[in-house]
């Protein structure tokens, strides 16, 4: 990669973030259970960074907004609308995936 100057790598990485988090929010199909399983983190996961980031910075963040961010409506809604109960196959995955990190 070349050389790249402090703020416009932060635009980028924003950028990549916004995408990413633009992707979660129209994979609805794709549920947290599943992104733990897979790769260790899900939308809770990007919205504790986020609030994590925000309290590093002296911004005053919640945790719902900071939910509310990343999943595009209040983290309740998004439960009733598009989370599905997990099977013990997910369970199961999940229970072997967890580590000292999460």
């Amino acid at each position: 990669m070349p050389e790249i100057d402090p703020q416009t790598q932060t635009e980028l990485e924003a950028a990549v973030f916004r995408r990413l988090v633009s992707h979660l929010r129209t994979r609805t199909d794709v549920q947290n259970i599943d992104l733990m399983n897979l790769a260790g983190f899900c939308r809770n996961c990007l919205s504790n960074w986020l609030k994590d980031a925000a309290d590093e910075k002296g911004v005053p963040l919640t945790k719902d907004e900071s939910r509310e961010a990343v999943y595009g409506m209040p983290y309740s809604d998004w439960k009733a609308k598009h989370q599905t109960e997990a099977s013990p196959k997910q369970q199961a995955g999940f229970s072997a995936s967890q580590t000292k990190d999460h």
